[in-house]
């Protein structure tokens, strides 16, 4: 009997279901899901109630909110572009930048400018100044980063005391450049610049020494340079922010070192 009972159950044509609700059709989970991918800002309750009044189908927006969780999966970049994007439509068009401190070899502190390209996370340049910032000094240093390049339309900065000098807001005026003030006391609200003054003193200044001033700028510049040129950017998806043309992949067999920031870093180069 129990040998007769193992084959029923393996051979019937018509195998008894677990008793309960069947759940939705194929049909409908595939409606509200191309739903969702056309309309990516309607909520759940929105698509419950285009479903029910497209196919006349009483859906609760739990159940709406259940099939997303399970199928839907958005694509890549779906999403829409960042504020940030959206102000920096075209290249150069917003600048973001900061002020740090560093001390040298024999304790001497010098003050660090740093542009960044918000769009293209692209360090526009580094200006050193020793001893007190004030209005015409923080001009100084502004003008010597940006006097080979074209001013942006937009730079973001926080609200140090700094920027505050008269002369500093003519300059912009001459410069018809636009500030954008970041959010007071939320640093999480200059994100590019403020990670990008943490790398620099993590992965370059914390492991290197320099002696004046137009030693640190040499140091800098050569920084700048692997930063822009060499160094894969996690928040460009693994790209350069200034890449310097078609990358050709490298042979396994046919490849060499190159050396940058006087061998602290090494990155591979065709042969």
């Amino acid at each position: 009997m129990l040998k007769k009972q193992k084959y029923r159950l393996l051979f019937s044509p018509k195998r008894a279901r677990r008793p309960g609700p069947k759940g939705r059709t194929k049909e409908l989970i595939d409606a509200v899901l191309e739903m969702k991918r056309r309309n990516l800002t309607w909520g759940c309750k929105r698509i419950a109630q285009q479903v029910a009044l497209a196919f006349g189908v009483d859906i609760d927006k739990d159940v709406v909110r259940r099939i997303l969780g399970i199928h839907f999966r958005p694509e890549a970049g779906s999403g829409g572009p960042s504020w940030l994007t959206f102000i920096g439509h075209a290249k150069d068009s917003l600048w973001s930048l900061d002020l740090f401190r560093c001390e040298s070899a024999i304790l001497r502190t010098y003050w660090v400018l740093v542009v960044m390209d918000q769009f293209t996370r692209r360090i526009v340049g580094f200006a050193v100044h020793r001893g007190v910032v004030d209005g015409i000094a923080l001009c100084r240093m502004f003008n010597r980063v940006i006097h080979t390049q074209t001013p942006p339309k937009y730079l973001s900065s926080d609200h140090d005391p700094l920027y505050r000098f008269h002369q500093w807001q003519a300059n912009l005026r001459v410069l018809e450049v636009k500030e954008i003030k970041t959010v007071p006391y939320v640093p999480l609200s200059h994100p590019f610049v403020e990670r990008l003054i943490g790398t620099i003193r993590r992965e370059y200044l914390d492991q290197t020494l320099f002696w004046t001033a137009a030693d640190l700028e040499e140091k800098l510049r050569a920084f700048e340079d692997y930063f822009n040129r060499h160094r894969t950017h996690s928040g460009l998806e693994g790209r350069l922010p200034e890449p310097s043309g078609a990358q050709t992949p490298l042979s396994f067999g046919s490849y060499q070192w190159q050396q940058h920031c006087r061998g602290l870093y090494q990155t591979l180069v065709a042969a």
